[in-house]
């Protein structure tokens, strides 16, 4: 594969939580961003951490399918390895991660990656959806949107949001994860996130969720969801929640 000459956010987090998928073009950028905020890999490795309880808790449910948008490096405690009994769509928009994923995957017959759009479902490749998630719209599926609501505006979120719910079927769930203001102190690292970047006060994240309904849980600092021993003391960067759709 022919190194990239931009970094990617999916493959600094990799570097972040201690992979090899990555490229000198993106720790070079994971170095700056820190030096503008300081250390990064503590925080991801929590988010990271997040995600894993949070897809076993809905596996717990019955839930063996996940449709997971913005997927980034399907390493590292990713969904298909934090629930193994699962099957697992991955998608994304970067052509690099995309290539990146299908040739880490390419000898699974669990887990798959293809092109998909969070704010478009009509762009999964139907073929690879029924492969992975087969009871898409018909049996209740996990859905992970982590790391995205960042980047879109309030409407686009609750639009993308609600189109997800009226697709996916009765008591699906939804992982998600919001961006805190933490940042806005750090005005350097802030600039370095681009204009599309939306930093939210934590009042304003179950109104984005539109119809899906937060478990008992409550959208909290990641590491205080159904926390393994005790939370860890890292910067309240990330909220999360895992939400349901209604039975009716």
């Amino acid at each position: 594969m022919v190194e990239p000459d931009q970094p990617s956010t999916a493959r600094m987090i990799d570097f972040w939580l201690g992979g090899a998928h990555h490229y000198p073009v993106d720790v070079a950028a994971a170095h700056a961003f820190e030096q503008a905020y300081g250390p990064c890999a503590p925080v991801f490795r929590e988010l990271r951490a997040f995600l894993g309880r949070a897809v076993r808790a809905i596996a717990a449910t019955g839930v063996d399918e996940f449709l997971v948008f913005g997927a980034g490096v399907p390493t590292m405690g990713n969904v298909h390895e934090a629930v193994p009994d699962a099957t697992v769509l991955y998608t994304d928009v970067d052509p690099v991660t995309i290539r990146l994923g299908q040739r880490l995957l390419s000898g699974s017959d669990r887990a798959g990656y293809g092109f998909g759009d969070a704010t478009d479902i009509g762009t999964i490749d139907p073929v690879l959806l029924h492969r992975f998630v087969p009871g898409w719209g018909r049996r209740p599926v996990g859905v992970v949107f982590l790391g995205l609501a960042a980047f879109l505006d309030d409407d686009t979120l609750l639009r993308t949001l609600d189109e997800l719910y009226t697709a996916a079927a009765p008591r699906s769930h939804l992982a998600i994860d919001f961006d805190t203001e933490e940042l806005a102190a750090y005005p350097d690292a802030l600039s370095m996130m681009g204009p599309a970047f939306r930093m939210r006060p934590p009042a304003a994240f179950a109104p984005l969720l539109g119809r899906w309904t937060p478990t008992g849980d409550g959208i909290v600092p990641v590491t205080r969801w159904r926390p393994e021993g005790r939370p860890a003391e890292v910067p309240d960067a990330f909220h999360g929640a895992v939400a349901v759709r209604s039975a009716g």
